[in-house]
């Protein structure tokens, strides 16, 4: 009789090659162990040229391969040695290429920082409870400040970066320094203290803007910033504060008590400077724009300045005015008598000659007519004279208005070097040569002021 394999004897009898069966385990150890922490000492030490770092983690009963692979093991805020406990944050893998179980190590710190870590996870959250991190309560940094208050040690370095980074972006802004050591026991009472001296001297000092700064290190060279003094300090601080401490993956409770936090001391002086930097840039094209607008209000009132010079009529051409204009009322007045007595001449001789027709006596019509006559002639000469007297005051105010006149009178008229007629003794200067117009000639003279 024919025998055969069923469907299921033949699926468990397949043959799965080497890396096949190793990446089956390999996903299977990663699936069943997440990603946690573990402690042990460092052994078997090596750094790749590659930048990775290959080690063993071990303690009294075992050991496992690790790998911290170059991207990870840049960011190490210490070195790492020989013989040194640690607690590393990895995953259970399998190196497929020797099927060697080993941890991928995401970050490592020294061993027993796990106990502040957990501290400072119920210090923060005690303190937000609170409300001392709320973003309602914090304040703007100031665009323009008047003066930056520095809290951190002499000795960091952070301090020189700081001010290095201040006088290269706005070098005309004040700089208080409120030392206090940086690290140690008891750090994080000084630190708080010199926060709370700043804030009392604020007003006095100048500033209105804080930065509490040190360089990057480990999480014990950091803890002074985790102190509740320190973070109560910086809340209650009179004056905005902005905190860079560490680097950008350093954070502290001084950084979430701040009113804005930097990720390093450098960029906490160039959000303080940013004002100040941003308006130093706009200055050449603010400079720029004002000369184009001095250059185009000169050129304007230049226009108005010669506008107004060509309605300026001279003295001369004035009086040349009035003479014409008296010259030509003098003609009329002339013209206007003449038509006038020709007039009254015709009316006369009209009315002669009406009496001779009418009047049968002529002899008392002859005497009044001769009355007229006369009284005519006198008022003719009346006007005329009149006239004439009038001509005459019109002259005379003329002639008053010529300048050579005034001259001849035995005034004269004082001109400064410059040609300014003075018209002041305080506007002449000790020793300044002066020329003096008379009526008929011209004087140089110099000035001696007792």
């Amino acid at each position: 009789m024919f025998t055969g394999t069923s469907h299921a004897e033949r699926v468990s009898t397949r043959v799965s090659s080497v890396s096949e069966f190793v990446l089956q385990i390999r996903q299977l150890i990663e699936r069943s162990t997440p990603l946690g922490w573990i402690g042990g000492e460092l052994s078997n030490l090596v750094r790749a040229t590659s930048g990775h770092v290959y080690f063993t983690l071990k303690d009294e009963r075992a050991q496992i391969r690790c790998t911290m692979w170059r991207t990870k093991a840049q960011l190490l805020p210490f070195q790492l040695q020989e013989g040194m406990r640690v607690e590393v944050r990895a995953q259970a893998t399998v190196y497929e290429a020797r099927g060697d179980l080993q941890l991928s190590v995401e970050s490592i710190r020294r061993a027993g920082l796990g106990n502040l870590y957990e501290a400072f996870l119920r210090l923060k959250a005690a303190l937000e409870a609170e409300g001392l991190f709320a973003e309602s309560r914090k304040r703007p940094i100031p665009e323009l400040p008047h003066g930056i208050g520095l809290i951190t040690s002499p000795a960091a370095a952070a301090l020189r970066d700081v001010i290095t980074t201040l006088r290269r972006r706005a070098p005309s802004l004040p700089i208080t320094l409120y030392p206090t050591p940086v690290q140690g026991d008891a750090a994080g009472e000084q630190i708080a203290a010199a926060i709370r001296s700043a804030s009392q001297r604020a007003r006095k000092d100048g500033i209105d803007v804080l930065l509490v700064c040190r360089g990057g290190g480990s999480i014990e060279d950091l803890w002074a910033f985790n102190h509740e003094a320190v973070a109560r300090a910086i809340v209650a601080s009179s004056v905005p504060v902005i905190c860079g401490v560490g680097h950008e993956t350093d954070t502290t409770l001084a950084d979430f008590a701040a009113d804005l936090r930097a990720p390093t001391p450098t960029a906490a002086a160039e959000i303080a400077s940013a004002g100040w930097y941003a308006l130093r840039q706009r200055l050449p094209q603010l400079h720029s724009d004002l000369q184009r607008a001095s250059q185009r209000r000169l050129l304007q009132t230049g226009q108005r300045l010669d506008e107004l010079q060509r309605r300026l009529t001279h003295p001369r051409a004035r009086l040349a005015r009035s003479a014409e204009r008296l010259s030509a009322l003098h003609q009329r007045l002339r013209q206007a008598g003449q038509t006038r007595a020709f007039r009254l001449s015709t009316r006369v001789d009209a009315l002669a000659a009406r009496l001779s027709r009418y009047a049968p006596r002529t002899a008392p019509l002859q005497a009044r007519l001769q009355a007229c006559e006369q009284s005519m002639a006198r008022s003719a000469a009346w006007r005329l004279a009149s006239a004439r007297q009038h001509l005459a005051s019109l002259a005379a105010r003329l002639e008053a208005l010529n300048p050579d006149a005034v001259l001849a009178r035995g005034y004269a008229i004082v001109r400064s070097e410059s040609g300014d007629i003075l018209r002041d003794a305080t506007a002449a200067s000790d020793g300044e040569r002066l020329d003096i117009q008379l009526a008929a000639s011209r004087l140089k003279a110099r000035v001696e002021k007792p």
